[in-house]
Order: structure tokens, then C-alpha cells, then sequence
């Protein structure tokens, strides 16, 4: 069966590892055949940072849907046919495991004579939108920018500050979605392109540029989200739970209506 949600699926979040994973391979296979015979698509693998603070604390720069709880060690009781015996143990330090950083993707579309890279293609991830990642991951984005590199970014997540190049505040009324497409032109400095991506609606189709000779190529967002969703097999989503963060009433009360249109119950 299809999402039962027209465009972005906002429950994909809970999943988004394996949901970013696939946008980013879909993308290059997308992308591929619209391209000029000496340029090249790939997607490139890096790690989310975890960065050392004044007094050897480690800030954890990315966040995952993982919830470690644990309690305090507390005695224990044994019992025998003639007496109740207690045994109390010191107490230990409890530390936990070092989780490894979380592996990101994405899309690059380089010159293949002189490995040029020519256009960067970023679905965001919780991962970038937190802390001192947030701050490393515009900084790169700085970086590409300046570098006259192209710069997409496609963020289908509402978890984690705003975080695409532009400044919100920059960003029309009217395109202020709760997710947000950008594209940045290495030949356009003066502004960039805003692409509106509602909850309610079908995600677009975007120009990806090239270089400044080159046609732009298209990609469908909306296709690719259909084909993470079919191929990772989310029609046993659990929709009826708790409330979604970071919709407004009217929005929360559409998907609900949605939902109920789609025979689901949903709880708000």
C-alpha cells in the first residue's frame, strides 16, 4: 500500500538512518542519467563529529532516537528456609558505552578530468542540526559556497534549529514550510532558490545545477520519499501515537483528519 500522506511521510523520522541512506542512493541513480558524459555522481560517507569541551567532556555533536535509561545498583536479598540474609555490595560507577559516531551521507557531482567537484547534495540529518555539529556543518557549507561549489540541501526532518545556509529570517512567508529545499548557484551570489515543501502537499521537483554551460538536471524529491518508503517496507508504521513535535495546530490537525481518511486512528 502507498503513504497514506501525499507528500512527506513525518513519521519516516523515527527511521530517518535507514530513510537517509536510501534518499541518497536513489538520488545518485536519479541523477545519473541526466548527466553530461564527463561529469560523475557519487555518494560519499563521512561521520558525525564528537567534539572535546573545556574540562574533557565529551558534547555529543549528533542525536539519535536511542534512550539510554539505567538506575542506581541497589542491594539485593537472598532467602533461605531458615533466615532471611542480606548481602550489600559497594557501590560501582555505572559509565556508559561510547556510542560510534553516526555514518552521513552525501551526494556529489564531480568533473571526472580533473575531480572538480562541481555541485554537493545534502539531505539533512538530525546529526547536523544539534550543537557544535550544527556549527561544523555550516561551516562547510561556508566552505562549498565559497569554493564555488553548488550547494542543494533538502531538509525532511523537524528535529534540530534551522540549519540550511540561508538565514530564516531570509526565507519568504509563503516558502516557510515546516521543510525546507534550497539550492545555492556557485554563478548567482547574490541570492539563492527556495523550492516550498509543505506537509500537506507533493514534494517538488528541484533544478540541480551543473556547471554554467550545462542544463540543470531535475530531481523529484516526492519520487524519491515514495521509493524509501515502499522499498523499506514502512506500511507496518505504528500512526496511532503520541502527538508529532514541531507542527502547528492546523497542520497537527490535518494529518490527523488525514489519517482518519485513510481508515487509521491517530491520537493527538
Amino acid at each position: 500500500m502507498p503513504s497514506p500522506f501525499p507528500g512527506m511521510d513525518p513519521f519516516l523520522e523515527d527511521h530517518w538512518g535507514d530513510v537517509h541512506t536510501s534518499l541518497t542512493t536513489y538520488a545518485r541513480d536519479q541523477i545519473r542519467p541526466q548527466l553530461p558524459p564527463d561529469l560523475r555522481v557519487r555518494v560519499e560517507e563521512y561521520v558525525g563529529l564528537e567534539i572535546e569541551v573545556d574540562g574533557g567532556d565529551s558534547d555529543e555533536t549528533r542525536q539519535k532516537p536511542d534512550v539510554l535509561i539505567s538506575e542506581p545498583w541497589s542491594p539485593f536479598t537472598a532467602t533461605t528456609s531458615s533466615a532471611v540474609m542480606e548481602a550489600v555490595s559497594d557501590e560501582p560507577l555505572v559509565v556508559a558505552y561510547p556510542r560510534e559516531p553516526e555514518t552521513l551521507r552525501r551526494v556529489l557531482i564531480h568533473d571526472r578530468r580533473g575531480d572538480v567537484l562541481i555541485t554537493a547534495i545534502e539531505f539533512l540529518s538530525p546529526g547536523n542540526k544539534y550543537g557544535q555539529a550544527r556549527d561544523h556543518f555550516r561551516k562547510k557549507q561556508r566552505d562549498l559556497v565559497a569554493g564555488g561549489v553548488n550547494l542543494v540541501e533538502i531538509d525532511l526532518v523537524l528535529a534540530g534549529g534551522w540549519t540550511i545556509f540561508p538565514a530564516e529570517r531570509d526565507v519568504p512567508a509563503s516558502h516557510a514550510t515546516p521543510y525546507r529545499i534550497i539550492v545555492v548557484r556557485a554563478s548567482r551570489d547574490w541570492g539563492f532558490e527556495c523550492y516550498p515543501a509543505p506537509i500537506r502537499g507533493r514534494l517538488p521537483r528541484i533544478r540541480v545545477p551543473l556547471r554554467p554551460d550545462d542544463p540543470d538536471v531535475v530531481l523529484d524529491v516526492q519520487a524519491l520519499i515514495d521509493q524509501a518508503w515502499q522499498n523499506g517496507g514502512y506500511g507496518d508504521i505504528d500512526y496511532a501515537r503520541s502527538p508529532l513535535p514541531g507542527f502547528e495546530d492546523s497542520d497537527r490537525q490535518w494529518i490527523r483528519e488525514r489519517l482518519a481518511q485513510q481508515g487509521i486512528a491517530r491520537i493527538l
